[in-house]
């Protein structure tokens, strides 16, 4: 049983103004979270996620992260409110926005390429700012780091993401997302084929990188078709980050993996940050960090899907 008197509590304290929950409606919250759509008795609105008690960082994690892209003011993520945990659940209550599914998908490309753009450009990266990502938006100092990472982990799915500061992405790329899946997958009991193939494209990583060296740009982290929709007006919105600082052909192949968006989006990205020429390869590269990670989570024919993709990496590389 939800403690809605618990959450109401938190909106008041976080709002500063006394909530009173008069009507709560379930929604379709994936495969991860429960989520509804509240409303308090002065009309104010919110979108709450639920999970178990134990899940609470997670919560933690994705309202860090929503809060970086957004002090980008470069493309819309719905803000965070509060979080915590009632005695059944742990909680993050969110900003209601009526979403659709239709909208400008060529502002959604284009606006994705300014996130990008303003996270890596070397005109606003600072690397000994105290501050934190929102604060040094209000100086138009930009949010960019010299490093590939972010300033904490946090979860792909329910998967934990790490993400220490690492000065070269091959390296990182090798141990906290390709490695660290691999090893998940292991003591999961996926050894044998998937683990020998592993071996031998992390030994071959830097063959996919001849003349291209990624400058970090803040990634979404988690851009697949479902997690963007549209305001009313066709404003792009994009939410359920897992965001570190990466090569932006990450989020551009994510976004291929599970049905791809409009053509109207790739022609808009790539009109406003053009694609380098290897991106075609490295896509699969980039997209079975994300196999991994279904593998991990849900098992089924994602471990030989997975081989699939490091077997035809591996030849490319042989070839």
């Amino acid at each position: 049983m939800t403690d809605w008197a618990a959450i109401s509590a938190a909106i008041g304290s976080a709002t500063r103004q006394p909530f009173q929950l008069i009507e709560h409606d379930a929604t379709g919250g994936g495969c991860i979270n429960q989520t509804w759509r509240i409303r308090g008795q002065d009309g104010r609105r919110f979108f709450v996620k639920f999970n178990a008690v134990n899940i609470l960082a997670m919560f933690v994690a994705e309202a860090a992260g929503l809060n970086e892209i957004a002090a980008t003011n470069t493309i819309r993520v719905p803000q965070p409110v509060a979080y915590g945990n009632t005695n059944t659940h742990s909680f993050l209550v969110l900003e209601y926005l009526a979403l659709s599914s239709r909208g400008n998908a060529a502002l959604l490309g284009e606006q994705l390429a300014k996130l990008h753009l303003f996270s890596n450009s070397t005109n606003s990266i600072t690397t000994t700012s105290p501050l934190p990502c929102r604060e040094r938006a209000r100086e138009r100092v930009g949010c960019g780091h010299p490093h590939f990472g972010f300033a904490q982990d946090n979860f792909i799915g329910t998967t934990p993401q790490s993400n220490a500061w690492t000065d070269d992405w091959v390296t990182f790329w090798r141990e906290q997302r390709l490695g660290f899946q691999l090893r998940l997958a292991e003591r999961n009991g996926y050894g044998g084929k998937l683990q020998t193939l592993g071996e031998k494209l992390l030994d071959a990583l830097p063959a996919f990188f001849s003349g291209y060296s990624p400058q970090p740009a803040l990634l979404h982290g988690d851009l697949w078709s479902g997690n963007h929709a549209f305001l009313a007006d066709g404003t792009p919105v994009i939410f359920d980050p897992a965001p570190y600082f990466g090569d932006r052909e990450c989020d551009l192949a994510m976004t291929e993996l599970f049905g791809g968006y409009p053509a109207d989006f790739y022609a808009a990205y790539r009109a406003a940050y053009p694609l380098d020429a290897g991106y075609a390869t490295r896509r699969d590269l980039y997209n079975l960090y994300h196999i991994l990670n279904h593998t991990n989570l849900f098992g089924g024919g994602y471990a030989r899907q997975a081989e699939g993709v490091m077997q035809r990496l591996l030849a490319g590389v042989a070839g």
